[in-house]
């Protein structure tokens, strides 16, 4: 048994996943501050992933990062090749997991209490101190089950790395493309074993993702008591 896929699937899902989250929270914090259309362009733009259909995202990268794509052709001076390589299977995990990341962040800022900012800059806080001793604190529940989703998302892609990535084995096949492969070669028993593996974890995601809304209330009140005080 060749178990590459699914080291192959982790090490994409925790990179992609770390990536995700940082310019997820990121983003979202950004469009929060925009008004008007603006705001609703870039909200449309960074969700578009998450309606759009897998292979149609990952058409769009190999637009893009192909030899004939603009960074396709900037990085070849550098003599970098993004498609068929593993480095592609990240980007489109990012690129399909990003939406549920930024999505996640934006409503669990938007539901922040607003007179505990207003009460952090009464106190003289400066906008960064209220960000990472206010606001974060209140939205980490919200930010982590974003992160959360975004690893499942990111493990479970499948379209847009076919795409951009291939099916290369031990370079770019993940558990979800090694499940179509067995299927294809009729190797059911194989697939079977891979379609277990992503239950199980599919299952503890969900676990995590029903503990993490019971500790909201305790981090929001916690927070709020020390903002006051």
């Amino acid at each position: 048994m060749d178990w590459s896929p699914l080291l192959i699937s982790m090490k994409t899902s925790i990179l992609a996943t770390a990536i995700t989250f940082f310019i997820g929270i990121y983003a979202a914090h950004s469009v929060l501050k925009l008004k008007g259309k603006l705001q609703w362009v870039l909200d449309g733009l960074f969700t578009l992933p998450l309606v759009l259909p897998p292979t149609v995202a990952g058409f769009f990268l190999l637009l893009l990062f192909g030899k004939r794509g603009p960074l396709g052709k900037f990085l070849a001076l550098f003599d970098i090749r993004i498609v068929f390589s593993w480095s592609a299977t990240v980007i489109a995990a990012v690129v399909i997991a990003f939406p549920l990341m930024y999505r996640s962040a934006k409503a669990a800022f938007e539901q922040i209490d607003k007179n505990v900012v207003y009460a952090g800059r009464t106190l003289g806080l400066s906008e960064r101190k209220i960000f990472w001793s206010v606001i974060m604190p209140l939205a980490l529940p919200g930010i982590i089950s974003g992160g959360i989703l975004s690893f499942a998302r990111a493990l479970g892609e499948f379209g847009a790395t076919l795409m951009i990535a291939g099916n290369i084995k031990g370079v770019t096949q993940t558990v979800p493309v090694a499940i179509y492969s067995a299927t294809q070669g009729n190797k059911m028993e194989q697939a079977m074993l891979w379609v277990a593996i992503i239950v199980a974890i599919s299952f503890v995601v969900v676990f995590f993702m029903n503990y993490l809304p019971g500790r909201k209330r305790y981090t929001a009140k916690a927070v709020k008591q020390k903002t006051r005080g």
